[in-house]
């Protein structure tokens, strides 16, 4: 859990990703009344961390994607949903506009996974996972990190999380957005830069990642209110002619 310290935006102009020579490739804007199953799936139904990732936690109601923490009982309810073996890419700009969660404890999350991110250490060959947003209330209202890792296992890389101060980004709708590049990440949040990142750079297709996450013990839960919900308005994918 390796924090920097938290930052202001790189520059004050907005990123417009149109006017940046890209094109919507891709998107999901959740406006049916179920889960849009050639899109995503709910991802890794079963236990994780302490608790268990449930179809139940998942809902799609009014235009959001509404992804729960729920206590039910003596169980804890998770939820993720995710586009793999659905929609893959590699570069472009990826972007969700969403509600975060009220309470710490548990965490909402939007992030892109490689399929081989064990099989070897090169992350150009092998993937990585990147938080395009995580928010951890315990570490302010007002931050939202991102973090890379790659090489799962003993050898596991990491750029070490980067926090981004948006005064209000506990509050309301937000965007957060990742451009990725052959050579680069960058991080935005509601269209403002705050990183650029050169290593653990994934040269390979990956799929996107929705969730609601627990910790790995029950004493980090005691200031959570359940239930609580993250919630997201759209996801969109942009890329350019030459894929990046």
């Amino acid at each position: 859990m390796a924090q920097r310290p938290a930052q202001g935006p790189m520059s004050k102009k907005r990123f417009n990703p149109e006017k940046m020579g890209y094109k919507l490739v891709w998107e999901d804007e959740f406006k049916g009344k179920t889960l849009d199953t050639t899109k995503w799936a709910v991802r890794g139904i079963g236990p994780r961390a302490i608790a268990y990732v449930s179809e139940e936690a998942v809902k799609v109601e009014k235009g959001y994607l509404k992804l729960y923490a729920l206590k039910k009982g003596d169980s804890l309810l998770g939820s993720a949903v995710g586009t793999q073996g659905k929609f893959m890419s590699k570069y472009g700009y990826y972007e969700c506009r969403a509600k975060l969660q009220k309470s710490e404890g548990v965490w909402a999350a939007f992030w892109l996974q490689s399929p081989g991110i064990s099989k070897g250490e090169d992350p150009a060959k092998f993937g990585a996972e990147i938080d395009v947003m995580e928010f951890f209330k315990k570490l302010g209202t007002d931050i939202v990190s991102h973090n890379v890792h790659w090489a799962y296992g003993r050898n596991q890389q990491s750029t070490k999380g980067m926090q981004s101060y948006r005064r209000g980004v506990s509050l309301g709708f937000h965007t957060f957005g990742l451009e990725w590049f052959p050579d680069k990440y960058i991080f935005y949040v509601d269209g403002y830069k705050y990183y650029e990142v050169t290593t653990g750079i994934s040269n390979v297709e990956e799929y996107m990642i929705l969730s609601m996450e627990y910790p790995s013990k029950k004493e980090e839960i005691f200031k959570t209110i359940f239930p609580d919900v993250f919630m997201v308005d759209f996801v969109k994918v942009y890329q350019k002619k030459e894929g990046y």
